[in-house]
């Protein structure tokens, strides 16, 4: 009989365990993000891409809370740093600033592309755009584009030209088209060490972006003759447009986005793409931007990943219709 009793209040016990711990609140993960963030570009420090990651970086720390580490992996062309986020786990805290070169050039025209961007990454939204200026030596004879395009063209082999990415490259293969010109490219990692052997005489020319541009131009160290921007930069007023020069088919203007790997959560991926919104709205991180000739607009995940598919196909109908090899 007392065993009996015994087994009853043990069975009574278990059962007013149980509905206690049911009870009880539910334990949910901590809420993202809950430790810093890693940041990854594809470019050197000191280049635009590099500078314009880092004051997004600060913005979005004091967004979130958390940290923002910025890591430059420099290299291939962006593959570096686009497979470092490929691999890494899909959690949201390690993604990409993504460019024209790694996320457009490198898949849609390598023979064996490394990735494919719209697989292999979670669109996060737009970062903007990148001023572009032709930026020449002053030891060429020009004053104006229309002289430089005629020198240039009347001295076959002579000079070179810079790039860091494939965005310039493309550009400058375009400019050179309308005179059926060619120079010998030179690839570089970064816009500053390109834009220091361009002042130092090594290179002759280079489409270079508003980060570096402007301050060479002032103190007489190179010259500007045309932006790709649809409209004349505050940073130089006085350097005119393509449209203005009747140069049309100057079409490519370089963009940053940000990326993913893919199968982030979707409140994640929506949390991420919402601060970077934010981060970008935030006055101190605009003015920052816009004094380094960058253009700072947010896109929601869905706008940028639709307008990242048009950026990809028209890139590659630019190129088919240039006949343009990159190796």
């Amino acid at each position: 009989m007392k065993t009996r009793q015994e087994n009853r209040r043990k069975i009574l016990r278990m059962f007013a365990t149980g509905a206690a711990a049911l009870a009880l609140p539910p334990v949910h993960a901590q809420a993202f993000p809950a430790r810093p963030l890693r940041l990854v570009v594809g470019f050197a420090p000191g280049g635009a891409a590099d500078v314009v990651t880092r004051i997004i970086a600060k913005g979005l720390s004091a967004q979130l809370g958390q940290q923002v580490i910025v890591d430059n992996k420099a290299g291939a062309e962006g593959i570096i740093a686009a497979q470092e986020v490929m691999r890494a786990a899909p959690d949201g805290y390690t993604f990409l600033l993504g460019t024209n070169t790694a996320m457009v050039a490198v898949p849609s025209l390598r023979p064996n592309p490394p990735y494919d961007p719209f697989k292999a990454f979670t669109p996060l939204g737009m970062a903007g755009e990148f001023s572009m200026f032709l930026a020449v030596s002053p030891t060429l004879p020009s004053r104006n584009l229309s002289e430089f395009l005629d020198h240039v063209a009347a001295n076959p082999g002579k000079y070179n030209s810079a790039s860091s990415n494939s965005a310039a490259e493309l550009a400058m293969l375009q400019l050179l088209g309308t005179r059926n010109t060619k120079v010998v490219n030179v690839r570089y990692k970064g816009d500053a060490q390109a834009m220091t052997d361009l002042v130092s005489g090594q290179i002759h020319m280079m489409f270079s972006t508003g980060t570096l541009t402007p301050t060479f131009v002032r103190d007489g160290r190179i010259k500007s003759l045309v932006t790709l921007l649809p409209k004349r930069s505050p940073l130089l007023p006085d350097v005119p447009t393509g449209a203005e020069l009747g140069l049309g088919k100057l079409t490519i203007t370089p963009w940053a986005g940000f990326f993913g790997p893919t199968g982030l959560p979707a409140d994640v991926a929506d949390r991420l793409s919402t601060e970077l919104r934010n981060t970008l709205a935030r006055p101190e991180v605009r003015d920052q931007l816009v004094a380094q000739g960058f253009s700072g607009y947010g896109m929601t995940a869905t706008e940028f990943a639709a307008f990242f598919r048009r950026q990809y196909d028209g890139f590659v109908a630019t190129v088919r219709e240039n006949d343009v090899k990159f190796e």
